[in-house]
């Protein structure tokens, strides 16, 4: 039998859990016997409840030996590191040297980074935490996929790609046809390959494709348009006319919405002071990004920030209230 070890950090996505255990489960179905076992434990070793507000209870406080785990599986969401307690890191460190398939769903993958088990291995997370993560990590090869196994790795953006990441691992650990019955079980279709983009526009036209990734690694300090020209190997009058086809938006508009895009995430998910999350996305100073930041959102970054802060705070009572 193949153990598969789920663990919940607190916000986690829902959607990406119960996909990945009803795959197992309906894979189980298939075969007429169980396949695959599993068991769920969480960062705080209590109930947690996903972003979504629904609550899970761990199997188990009573964490397993890692010498019989085939999959171990980190769902997180937002603020993933803020619960890496030292019985997280030392599971992981044993599952590691149990050479267990070790995975992140959604910002799992920074978990991974963080604990130092990508060094060498391509991966993914979900596309609105690549910005902050490329700064980060530089080291580690991030690439625009809906999921991907490399070696004892598997990392999935979260949502429906979980889904086709687990039906993917089936199908390496048993066979094709088996995962294509569980597939169909799902009435999930045809698997897609871990390839396939995040973004739908953005893998259209590969030139442009290449242009997002470029923007995305060089948002500290934005290129030109000579120079984002010259690292996709097209003149500024193509890419100003296919971008503007697709995105309709110049190069350097789509540039300033994805800086922007980053900054809001920024805002969301850390505790980066204001100038920090200007500088980490282009704005040589504090008005010019407050002034590009409320003419695309209506708010500053500031009122922005207090605003989620207050919504959050909100649903953290009414959820303790239930």
């Amino acid at each position: 039998m193949q153990n598969v070890t789920f663990i919940l950090f607190p916000r986690f996505q829902m959607l990406a859990y119960v996909l990945a255990t009803e795959a197992l489960r309906l894979a189980n179905k298939c075969a007429g016997q169980g396949v695959f076992g599993w068991q769920t434990l969480t960062a705080t070793n209590a109930l947690v409840r996903a972003s979504n507000g629904g609550e899970v209870t761990p199997d188990t406080t009573h964490w397993p030996s890692t010498t019989h785990q085939d999959l171990v599986l980190l769902c997180a969401g937002y603020d993933p590191l803020d619960h890496v307690t030292p019985r997280v890191r030392a599971f992981l460190t044993r599952a590691n040297s149990a050479q267990a398939m070790i995975g992140g769903v959604d910002t799992g993958t920074v978990i991974l980074a963080e604990l130092g088990l990508l060094d060498g291995y391509q991966a993914v997370l979900h596309y609105e935490a690549e910005g902050d993560f490329r700064e980060r990590w530089p080291e580690v090869s991030i690439s625009d996929q809906i999921y991907c196994i490399d070696r004892q790795r598997l990392t999935a953006a979260g949502g429906t790609a979980t889904g086709d990441a687990i039906l993917a691992w089936i199908k390496q650990e048993i066979n094709g046809d088996f995962a294509a019955a569980t597939a169909e079980a799902m009435s999930h279709g045809a698997i897609r390959k871990g390839e396939e983009s995040q973004q739908l526009i953005s893998s259209i036209d590969p030139v442009l494709r290449r242009m997002r990734s470029v923007m995305k690694d060089n948002l500290v300090q934005p290129l030109t348009q000579a120079q984002l020209c010259d690292a996709v190997s097209v003149s500024q009058k193509h890419l100003r006319k296919r971008c503007q086809k697709t995105f309709g938006l110049t190069p350097q508009a789509y540039y300033l919405s994805i800086r922007l895009e980053q900054a809001q995430y920024l805002l969301r998910n850390t505790h980066m002071p204001i100038t920090e999350v200007a500088l980490a996305t282009g704005f040589g100073s504090h008005s010019g990004f407050s002034r590009a930041f409320k003419h695309r959102y209506g708010a500053s970054p500031r009122s922005y920030r207090e605003e989620v802060r207050s919504d959050n705070s909100i649903a953290t009572t009414q959820q303790k209230r239930t």
